[in-house]
């Protein structure tokens, strides 16, 4: 979240950062967002008890009150239902850490070595009805080294992650890439 803080300080980008929504109380990057004055929620999931739904309505309706156009999850661990992800088709973008479609849910780093991968990264993605499934809207690959630890790599993927989000949200802002039939369009494909 910090590198997309950090992106929408230059006037020339096309977003603006104007809610941070945590589903976990004193997250750190509300107390980030709230040093930029940057509006900031908690809504916590855990209030809802099994209640997925109840949850979402809620957090929609603060997406709406703030007009909200686009919706960068990071470090939102659960998934969403099919009613939230069906209202924000296209305009719910996510962050994973690997290059998917590999290694989609948790432990991608520990998965990542086990497998013996010589690469690694993250991805940017159109969030979908399937965990880890959407499309992709852009990569970005580190090497995996000899005697890596999943701390050692999870470090270096990090690195990554924020320029990749932010030229990501940029793409997507500005209407360069937009989601299609299940595949990302960029407006420069066919333009020959």
């Amino acid at each position: 979240m910090a590198a997309l803080i950090e992106a929408a300080r230059v006037g020339s980008y096309p977003a603006k950062i104007v809610l941070v929504i945590s589903n976990v109380p004193g997250a750190p990057g509300l107390a980030r967002a709230e040093c930029e004055s940057i509006t900031t929620k908690t809504i916590d999931h855990r209030s809802f008890g099994k209640d997925r739904e109840a949850f979402e309505r809620d957090l929609d309706r603060e997406l709406v009150e703030y007009r909200v156009e686009l919706i960068c999850l990071a470090g939102f661990m659960r998934r969403l239902t099919p009613w939230f992800v069906d209202r924000w088709e296209g305009r719910l973008l996510n962050i994973h850490p690997s290059l998917l479609p590999a290694f989609q849910g948790l432990d991608t780093h520990a998965r990542a070595l086990a497998e013996g991968v010589k690469l690694h990264g993250a991805t940017v993605h159109f969030v979908t009805a399937g965990l880890d499934e959407g499309p992709v809207i852009a990569q970005s690959a580190v090497p995996v080294l000899q005697g890596d630890s999943a701390e050692a790599l999870a470090s270096r993927v990090l690195a990554v992650e924020g320029p990749l989000y932010a030229a990501s949200l940029r793409f997507v802002a500005s209407g360069e890439a937009k989601l299609g039939a299940g595949c990302v369009i960029f407006a420069s494909e066919g333009s020959g």
